[in-house]
């Protein structure tokens, strides 16, 4: 589930999200408000391209208008945003993406893997797009590493909500941490290849360029990992979404393992991906989101999760700065 350059606090409350690493064997198809199963749901398709009721079916690419699906890459680790229930992938992005269905006409298909590869996987053209919690930055939008290095084509994003990062603890906060810039000196957990681990790498910068002792950054493959290595005191602290972490901290061992201290910061879009070859798709998408905040269902969903603090007004395509 990402760099940003900037750092600013907000109190703001957004978005949820960020992300942990869990394979999931084949495609999880979603069906109603973001239940997905192993059996299609009709999504308002049709075979081959025939005729679609759906309102924005036809600014689809052809070729997904004869699929009948969107193929989508997540990784779904990242309670309240995207994580498994039952042998389902559920949550904010995944009842997203079946009201945009319903708008296009179509089944989007989820499949985990691990966040750090979905947008090579996208770019590969094993997905059409991914939807995982991913902070639209410019650094992704052109394919850079931290260091400005050229990675790859980079991708679009087409934004649909927003969030910032956060410091959780152990229950308690026994070395009292009360802020990201508290962690000079300290051992912090994180899952690699995401906005929260280059924040931590930024801050520790900040603290030997004040003289103060850099940050050991432990970083996991999947989040599931980083949280243990907090919750068993190897790491005094956690970095991730501040939506992310106050469902953890309400939620992991019955809300007794963690607590998020301090303001979120950062706060920036999240975006769905799309490869920058499939601008006719990057519109289609930007349509249906506009579609489901205009007509009120986008609301209902932010509102089902406890999301509503990461709402946006408007749909916009590579917003993140």
């Amino acid at each position: 589930m990402t760099a940003r350059s900037t750092r600013s606090k907000t109190a703001t409350r957004t978005r949820l999200a960020a992300v942990g690493s869990l394979a999931v064997a084949g495609a999880l198809l979603l069906t109603a408000c973001g239940d997905q199963t192993d059996s299609g749901g009709d999504g308002g398709s049709s075979e081959s391209g025939k005729a679609n009721a759906a309102p924005l079916f036809s600014k689809l690419p052809k070729k997904i208008q004869d699929a009948g699906v969107v193929k989508v890459g997540t990784n779904a680790e990242y309670a309240p945003m995207e994580y498994q229930e039952g042998g389902k992938i559920v949550g904010v992005d995944p009842d997203i993406a079946a009201a945009l269905g319903e708008k296009l006409g179509v089944t989007f298909q989820f499949t985990s893997g691990s966040f750090d590869g979905l947008i090579t996987s996208l770019n590969s053209g094993r997905y059409d797009v991914a939807i995982s919690s991913i902070t639209d930055t410019p650094a992704r939008q052109n394919g850079l590493d931290e260091n400005g290095k050229k990675l790859g084509p980079g991708v679009d994003f087409v934004d649909y909500f927003k969030a910032g990062t956060a410091v959780y603890v152990q229950k308690g906060n026994p070395k009292k941490i009360n802020s990201i810039e508290d962690l000079c000196g300290q051992t912090a957990a994180v899952q690699r290849g995401t906005t929260y681990e280059q924040a931590l790498q930024k801050q520790s910068k900040s603290c030997t360029d004040g003289g103060k002792k850099k940050i050991t950054i432990e970083s996991f493959d999947n989040d599931t990992e980083a949280q243990t290595r907090v919750k068993s005191g190897g790491a005094v602290a956690g970095v991730n979404d501040y939506p992310v972490a106050v469902d953890l901290a309400r939620k992991a061992d019955g809300g007794n393992a963690f607590q998020v201290v301090g303001e979120q910061v950062d706060a920036g879009p999240f975006g769905i991906a799309v490869n920058k070859d499939n601008k006719e798709l990057t519109s289609a998408l930007e349509a249906a989101v506009n579609a489901i905040i205009e007509d009120g269902t986008y609301k209902k969903i932010l509102d089902k999760w406890g999301a509503q603090s990461g709402s946006l007004d408007k749909a916009a395509v590579n917003g993140g700065k």
